[in-house]
């Protein structure tokens, strides 16, 4: 209960640095993610309530750009490359290995909060493929059976 409240107060801070404008509904979201981690539904109900727009423009702009999370993130963010260099030399089945040692699926993460891996695009090293970053860590020239030394690195 003392967390959600906290929570709350914390999305009417920023609600109102942005005074209380729903122009700056993606700068709000972005303020809320910085400082939670992600985007908690409560805080969505909140800004929706005090913008006076419907949740489900709150919820299209929270789910259309990426760069939001809608359930907490790992510790550690593990972005495993699927750019055209890396799909073609095994970064499917980092994919895999990196689900089964993970034991979590794309965007969630791990009981112990320590890890959530995604798949992205491109991170620009295709001459490192495949590739897997860890936080702003790349790591190079990996294979699925490389995953779980990578993740050794990180506590």
């Amino acid at each position: 209960m003392q967390h959600d409240q906290r929570l709350l107060e914390d999305t009417d801070r920023i609600l109102a640095r942005n005074n209380h404008d729903a122009n700056a509904l993606i700068a709000i979201l972005q303020d809320v993610q910085r400082k939670v981690g992600y985007l908690p539904i409560d805080s969505l109900r909140r800004i929706a309530e005090t913008l006076r727009v419907p949740l489900s423009r709150v919820y299209a702009v929270a789910t259309f750009y990426k760069a939001f999370k809608l359930k907490p993130a790992g510790r550690h963010i593990v972005k495993i490359c699927l750019g055209t260099a890396c799909h073609i030399k095994g970064g499917g089945e980092i994919m895999r290995a990196m689900e089964t040692e993970l034991n979590v699926k794309p965007e969630e993460a791990t009981p112990d909060g320590r890890f959530s891996y995604e798949a992205v695009r491109c991170v620009g090293c295709c001459g490192l493929a495949p590739v897997i970053m860890v936080d702003e860590s790349f790591h190079g020239k990996v294979g699925a059976k490389d995953v779980k030394q990578v993740l050794a690195k990180y506590s």
